[in-house]
């Protein structure tokens, strides 16, 4: 299951935030802190996965930004490395290039690609083709 979901740019200031697991808001500051200081004293040399205290942290670089997801210890982390992959390839053909000003002001589409892919923190759909008809479908819809 995914605890969490972020992007943070190289600036460690964190773009998306989206939680599967309730937290007060002390724990989301503190998961954030802990986060953001695990990934910038991170050696760049090693792997994309990382061991935390009560699960394992997946990260992925693109450009210069950083898409870390918090699963359970005991979950495949080849299978969300590759999620972490879809859901890049599904903003890059909605938003064409996409950039991290893409990702600030249409946050929105964030969200409604993200809730395609996930359902309740597990992974609901892996087909690109299925979300992208599905976001377009609803674009049409918020058009009319």
């Amino acid at each position: 299951m995914i605890h969490y979901f972020y992007l943070i740019n190289k600036q460690q200031k964190i773009r998306f935030r989206k939680y599967y697991t309730p937290y007060d808001d002390e724990e989301k500051r503190v998961l954030e802190t802990q986060t953001l200081k695990t990934i910038v004293n991170r050696n760049r040399d090693h792997t994309h996965f990382i061991e935390d205290k009560n699960n394992k942290l997946i990260v992925r670089r693109y450009a210069g930004l950083y898409f870390i997801i918090a699963i359970d210890g005991n979950d495949n982390e080849m299978a969300y490395n590759e999620i972490i992959h879809l859901f890049v390839e599904c903003l890059d053909d909605y938003f064409g290039t996409v950039c991290e000003l893409d990702l600030v002001y249409c946050f929105y589409k964030l969200y409604i690609i993200i809730d395609e892919l996930f359902l309740a923190g597990e992974i609901q759909e892996t087909s690109r083709s299925v979300i992208m008809n599905r976001v377009r479908q609803l674009d049409e819809l918020s058009e009319q």
